[in-house]
């Protein structure tokens, strides 16, 4: 559902859309029906010429049932959102699966920069490459990101991966995501930071494993 209106291009973005749905739909259901029964009952206990109106406490057990068999089926549709939501976010925030490339990513009023391997592979070494407000990846290479704010709180999000993690100032936070597909897609930031909050935007390039190969080679140093 909501992949025809933003692409899902990453291994979890599939997750998180069922989790969304499953909400929607659940929810979605309860509301439609609570709005038919209670306009059913306006109708059914309108003012009529003639006609005595009833007083009922809520305690008859005839009555009760139409409580209590909503209230439990409700707590089964909580536990099956619960469960499923628990689940997505032990496999996305938690259980972080082994790197096969590191990048840093660091915000700042407003701008994003990001920092990966040159050539040799390897984070932190003299031929990194640095760029502002574009991020290079490649396509089926799983990535572990460091993400750090140098002023404000800010939120490093990627809607195409379904990736949205907080940055918080004096604190280098991990997380991890895989791209399914090539393709230049957008970077936001969505936590209000300030007054350039609404132009803190950048983009990610994936490429193939030819055309990222290529990128390194260009520009490392």
């Amino acid at each position: 559902m909501i992949h025809n209106w933003v692409p899902s291009l990453s291994t979890y973005s599939a997750d998180i859309d069922f989790v969304i749905a499953l909400i929607a739909v659940i929810v979605g259901f309860w509301f439609f029906l609570t709005q038919g029964v209670f306009f059913w009952l306006l109708w059914r206990f309108r003012y009529q010429e003639g006609v005595k109106a009833q007083y009922v406490t809520g305690k008859e057990p005839h009555l009760k049932k139409w409580i209590h068999w909503p209230h439990n089926l409700i707590i089964l549709c909580d536990i099956a959102i619960i469960y499923y939501a628990a689940t997505t976010w032990y496999n996305v925030k938690q259980a972080q699966p082994e790197a096969e490339r590191k990048i840093g990513v660091v915000a700042q009023q407003w701008a994003w920069t990001f920092v990966q391997p040159g050539a040799d592979g390897e984070l932190g070494t003299e031929d990194d490459i640095k760029t502002v407000e574009t991020l290079n990846i490649e396509e089926g290479v799983l990535y572990h990101f460091e993400l750090e704010s140098r002023d404000v709180m800010h939120d490093f999000s990627i809607p195409v991966f379904r990736l949205k993690q907080d940055a918080i100032p004096g604190r280098v936070i991990r997380g991890w995501f895989e791209a399914t597909d090539t393709g230049t897609h957008d970077i936001q930031c969505a936590e209000m930071c300030g007054i350039g909050h609404g132009i803190m935007a950048a983009k990610v390039v994936i490429r193939d494993s030819d055309g990222h190969a290529a990128w390194i080679a260009e520009n490392s140093k």
